[in-house]
This record gives structure tokens, sequence and C-alpha cells, in this order.
């Protein structure tokens, strides 16, 4: 109770603007309470305040006074209207203005009501202690802080709430009738203007609630128009959503249909505070939904996240069709599995042997990286040209895949089909595995013995093999933490991958590529249809592999630059450096206590390389599809009844 008298004695309404809002912070702190204290408790501090209030009419009148001047200063229109919202639609923007929010402290010398009211109420726990208010409690409050508006028998309250439909609706019609949208619209919608019919029916609604008498009949009946305006609205935008799973994901047009939807379901809240059998209930609710959007608003994570839902779907799915391709069933398909592994494997014997002639030259560590990694993307390139493959590149295309089948677990068989794919996964992985080893160690044996017939040296020095033995030792403590490193960025080469995808068909680059006249002119209609599918079949991969090229050559040197010493440990590279070093040293190599270490480590890196990249690509493809509730025992259980069955068929096609 001390506290509260000192409130009440410090209150001035005619103290500077700082000093009014601080007084209000204050208040609402003492509101408040302790940290994590029951919202029922903060209610009933409510209630003493008013006690207080009622029993001393001269602190009344000046909190009454305060109010008004606060009501006059600040505008309640723009919170109502825009706070939880964007002002922009545009996600950039959006973005910037929460990184500022972020990184600038607020201050209560201000006319922004939206920043005034993050200041006043700041925790996430202040929309619980606004519902915990009883309907007398709001009744009280309702007649101690409303206020006469300059229109007869309206509040200035009610004349706020007016407003802000006004400007909601406003911000909804020029949402939709901007081209970005209008233009992905299906044709129905589009030629029904509902968007065009929303201002009509805000407009009426505000005049039949501004009738002095107000016929309840005639506002009802507005209001009803109004909802129905507002639905045909959202139905509308809501039809952009097949267009953009179709032709491409923008995030900021995800961005502009979501702030539609929100100022959709702001006016209807808004229209509750007018027109519900209690007003009072419907303004706390309203204002402990605000109190939740001022959290939600200060989290970048969370913008980035609901809006790119859309497109980490979009991604997902593209590398759950690809993936399908990865995971063989058959013995046939197994066979194939190895020989185009064995492919990939002879691919990559010839990088690593250019690699350390590479080395040869010297580069600065930036520039050695850049080459390093045009190297790594040509290889790359070349195996997917080929329609080989590289064991790890298919976790990351094979995890959405199974997450997919994770949609639907309610019968047991539907379960020992996941099993199935489970067991056709790891045999998929195993063999593509033992086809990249299995060719790169031979292939950098016949071109190390080539080249040291043709200039009588080895490919690379003792010192350089002696580096190549210690990188790669398992008792090294950076070998399986490289081992992992180098997961995550299998993993994002699969993102860049499913973004760059997505970026050629929402910009339809293919169409152009067929259809332009100057690019007609030069290569003719022919090769340019050629051209446009040949670039819509591999835009992905060939993002994927110049991107994961890159990304092994440079990210080493650049993060040793900034002092962070992780380096890439990719399990077929890795194997043929091994091969190298030990063909370097000759027969001896064999007496090397070191070389078993580092042979013991590779297949230690080949479970690190793919198990980080399918897991981090398996948990996105569960967020993107929204797959929860996994009952995870029953599939360990399905698991592990099958490796005591079956375990073979986890290693070899039946």
């Amino acid at each position: 109770m001390t506290d509260l008298n000192r409130l009440l004695d410090t209150l001035d309404a005619d103290a500077p603007l700082a000093r009014r809002h601080l007084w209000l912070i204050g208040l609402l702190r003492w509101l408040r309470g302790r940290r994590r204290s029951l919202p029922e408790a903060a209610a009933g501090r409510v209630r003493l305040l008013l006690d207080a209030l009622e029993a001393r009419p001269r602190h009344r009148e000046e909190l009454q006074r305060w109010w008004r001047v606060l009501t006059g200063t600040v505008d309640t229109t723009a919170l109502l209207a825009d706070f939880g919202l964007a002002a922009r639609l545009a996600f950039r923007s959006e973005l910037n203005e929460r990184l500022r929010q972020k990184l600038l402290p607020a201050t209560p010398e201000t006319t922004d009501a939206a920043e005034l009211f993050s200041l006043a109420m700041p925790r996430g726990e202040d929309a619980a202690w606004v519902a915990a208010l009883d309907a007398a409690t709001l009744q009280r409050l309702a007649a101690l802080l409303s206020l006469p508006s300059a229109r007869p028998a309206l509040t200035l309250w009610q004349h706020e709430v007016l407003q802000a439909i006004d400007f909601c609706a406003s911000q909804v019609r020029a949402a939709g009738l901007s081209a970005e949208l209008r233009q992905r619209m299906s044709t129905p919608e589009r030629r029904a203007q509902p968007f065009h019919a929303l201002a009509l029916a805000s407009d009426d609604f505000r005049a039949a609630y501004l009738e002095t008498p107000r016929e309840a009949q005639r506002l009802e009946a507005a209001a009803e128009r109004l909802r129905e305006a507002l639905d045909a609205c959202r139905t509308a935008a809501a039809s952009v959503y097949p267009h953009l799973n179709e032709h491409g994901i923008s995030i900021g047009l995800v961005f502009q249909l979501r702030q539609l939807r929100e100022r959709v379901l702001r006016i209807r809240e808004l229209m509750d505070c007018l027109l519900a059998a209690e007003p009072q209930a419907a303004t706390a609710r309203l204002i402990g939904r605000l109190a939740t959007l001022g959290q939600e608003r200060r989290s970048l994570r969370a913008l980035v996240a609901a809006n790119s839902s859309m497109l980490a779907a979009r991604v997902t799915e593209r590398s759950a069709e690809t993936g399908e391709h990865y995971i063989t069933r058959t013995p046939a398909e197994y066979r194939g599995m190895l020989g185009k592994a064995a492919g990939g494997g002879i691919v990559t014997a010839g990088t690593v042997v250019l690699k350390f002639m590479l080395n040869k030259l010297g580069l600065a560590a930036f520039w050695g990286g850049v080459w390093a990694g045009v190297l790594y993307s040509a290889s790359f390139m070349l195996i997917q040209l080929m329609h080989w493959t590289l064991a790890t590149k298919q976790p990351a295309m094979t995890a959405p895949a199974m997450a997919a089948r994770l949609r639907d677990l309610s019968s047991q068989a539907r379960v020992e089909e996941f099993v199935d794919q489970v067991a056709n996964l790891v045999r998929s992985q195993v063999a593509a595995v033992v086809g990249n080893v299995g060719l790169v160690v031979p292939t950098v044996i016949l071109l190390c013995l080539a080249f040291q017939q043709a200039t009588g040296q080895p490919v690379i020095a003792h010192a350089e093999a002696d580096y190549v033995l210690r990188s790669l030792n398992l008792l090294s403590p950076g070998t399986l933490l490289f081992a992992a490193f180098t997961g995550t960025l299998l993993f994002a080469s699969s993102l860049i991958a499913g973004w760059a995808e997505n970026w050629f068909v929402l910009h339809r680059l293919d169409s152009a590529l067929r259809y332009n006249p100057r690019i007609t002119a030069v290569l003719g209609p022919v090769r340019a249809d050629r051209w446009a599918r040949f670039m819509r079949e591999h835009i992905s991969g060939f993002a994927s592999n110049i991107s994961l090229g890159f990304m092994l050559g440079l990210v080493p040197p650049v993060l040793g630059f900034l002092g962070v010493g992780l380096e890439a440990r990719h399990v077929t590279l890795s194997a043929g450096q091994l091969t190298a070093a030990a063909m370097a040293y000759g027969p001896q190599a064999w007496q090397l206590p070191q070389l078993a270490w580092c042979v013991a480590a590779i297949p230690l890196i080949a479970m690190l390389n793919l198990g980080v990249s399918f897991y981090l690509a398996f948990r996105l493809a569960l967020r993107a599809h929204s797959v929860s509730g996994v009952d995870r025992r029953r599939i360990r259980g399905a698991i592990w009844s099958r490796c005591q069955r079956r375990l073979g068929s986890f290693l070899l096609p039946v």
C-alpha cells in the first residue's frame, strides 16, 4: 500500500511528457508485481487501486485529467490499428524495424502510442493478468477512464475504435489491390472484386454506428455486411497460395498475405469492442492480444520462421521428390547405386590429385580456397551431368522423403512400411559410401603411380603426407568435429539448391529462356527450348554442387582468418587424401601406426557427414510439414525388431 500511496502522490497531469509516461510505466510495474507472480494477484492490485481512488476524490480527478492529457497526446487509433502489425507491407522493412528495436533503446519521451505501449507492457505475462480481470472490475475501469468525444452519444474510445477499423480496412484494401497479389489471385476471386466492396461496407458500418439515435437492426445488418466483405477478402487472398505453390514462393508475398489476414482479424476484434454484449471484456481481450503481439513482434526468429515456412515446405517437397531417386528398393536399383557411386569415386580421385597439385602453387589461403572451390564445384557438377552420385549429397535429399512418411503412422502396417523405408535408406547410403570409397582408393593409387612414373616424384611430399595423417587421425580432437561441421555444410548446400530452384521458377526464367526474343535470336527456338528444359532440370543440382564446392574450399580459410579453426572432412575426399599420403611413403606406410588410426576414422567421418546432414534436413522437413506427435518409442521398437529378425536387410537388398 505504501508504494501505491507514493504513486498516487506523484501523479501530476501537468508534468513533462516523459514524466507522465514514466508514471504510467511505474503504475503498470506495480500492478504487475514481481516476476512470475500470479495473474490473480495483479487483478487484486487493480481492485485495490480502484478502491483507493474511490476513497480519494482528489486523486481520482487528477488521474482522469492525466488520462485526458495522455489520450490527447498519443495517437490511440494508430495503436489499435497497427500495433503488432507491420507499418509497411514489406518483409525487409519489418525485419529492419525489429532489428532496430532490438539494438536501440526506446524512450518514454514519445508521442508514438505503440512505443509507449511496448515500454508499459513489456512482459509476456501482461496478457495473463489482463485476462484475469473480472467483469465488475472492467466496468469500474471503464467508468473511471471513459471520456466523451466530439460527437454526441459517443465516447472517445468508441471514436478511436471506429477510426481504427477505417484504417485497417484501407490497409487491407490497399494490399488486396496491389499488383503482386491481384495478378496471382484466382480469376473468379479477382472478378468478384471483394476489396472494392470492403470500402463501401466499412463506410456503411461507420455511418450506422454514428446514427443518432442508433438503430440496432440497421447496425447489425451493416456489421454483417462488413463481416461478409472481410470473409470475401480472406478467401480472395487465400487463392494466391495455390499459385505460389505452383509457380514459386516469395517470402515478401507470403508476408503480405499474413499481414492482410492479421488486419482482417484485427477489424473483427475491433468490431467486438463496439458490438459485443460485454464490450469491456472484448476490450480486455484486445489489450491482452496486443500485449502478446508486442512480445512476438520483438522476435526476429518468429518473423523469419512464420514467413519462410512455405518456402521451407517448398524446398523440402522438392528435396523429397529428388530424394526418392536415391533410395534403392530392388537388387537392380542397388547395383545401379553401386555403379553410380563408383563413377563418383573415380571423379573424386582425380579431384584429390588435382587439389594436391594446386597446393604446390603456394597460393595465399584465400585464393587457394577460391581455386579449391572452383575445382570441387567442377568435380561435383561433372558427377551430376554424368548421372553419377556422391554419397554425402544424399542425406539432405532423402530426409524430407522420410519425414513425409511420418504423417500417417496410424496402423502397424504403416509403421512397417516406414521401417522398410529406413532399411532401404540405410542400405542405399551404405552402397553409395562403399561405391565412392571403394573406387576412390584404387583410382588414387593408379594416378599416383602414373604421376610418379612420369615425373619420378610422388604426388605429395612426406611433409604434406605427415599433415594429412595428423589431420585425419582418429585420436586428433578435431577430426570428428570437422566431420560433423562438414555435415552442416552439406545440409546448407541442399537449402541453397531448393532456394535457387524456387527463385528460378518464381521469376519464370525457363519461360524467358524459351521465348525471350533476344535469346531466341541468338540460340534459335529449338536450342532455346532445349536450354530452358536443361536449366529447369539441373538448376537445383548446379546450385547445390557449386555452393558445396565453394563452401568446402572457402569456408575453412575464411573461418581461419577470423580465428575459428574449423576445417572440412569429407569422407570421399578424405579417403582419397589418405591414400595419396600412404602412396607418398610407399610400402613403408603400413608400418606407420597413425595410418591405422586414420583408416579407422574414415567410417566415422562417413557416419557424421551423413548423420548430421540427414538430421538437420529431417528436422526442417518435420517443421515445414507440421509433423508432430510422432511416437518415437513405437518406431524405435519396430526398427529394433527388424534388426533382430533381418539385420541383413539394412546392408543388402532382399
